[in-house]
């Protein structure tokens, strides 16, 4: 059965569609769901002025991303907004386990096709790596 549903968002396309199905499901299931956005620290410069400005400006899109994550969400469906800093691949996983989330919907790319193939999809590490099933959206 499924009660906890760990939604990781990036305010891209593909993770809005997650939202979507999240919803649907939590609806049908009565499940919880959890938005979470990890402020990418792989993207933070190596300059420590900028890092500080970087990481603020991350956390300021992550509080609205979550914001209208949350606003999708009607009213009779439980739901909980999360805010880490970290590798975004280890937090999701990592959420997993203090959540004990149930299943995992995600976008099947949050990042642009180059940058995907260079650095590895978040979406198939947590396949692979995940212990409870994933529903990668498209």
């Amino acid at each position: 059965m499924i009660k906890n549903i760990l939604v990781p968002v990036d305010g891209s396309e593909s993770s809005d569609k997650s939202i979507n199905y999240a919803i649907s499901l939590a609806k049908n299931y009565k499940a919880k769901l959890n938005f979470l956005y990890v402020a990418n620290i792989n993207q933070l410069a190596i300059n420590p002025a900028l890092t500080h400005a970087i990481m603020g400006a991350m956390k300021t899109a992550g509080a609205a991303i979550l914001e209208r994550a949350e606003k999708m969400v009607p009213i009779g469906v439980q739901c909980e907004k999360i805010m880490e800093t970290g590798a975004p691949a280890a937090v999701i996983l990592e959420y997993e386990e203090i959540l004990d989330a149930d299943l995992i919907v995600m976008g099947s790319r949050g990042l642009g096709v180059v940058k995907g193939v260079l650095l590895g999809s978040v979406s198939q590490y947590i396949i692979e790596r995940a212990k409870n099933p994933v529903l990668v959206v498209k």
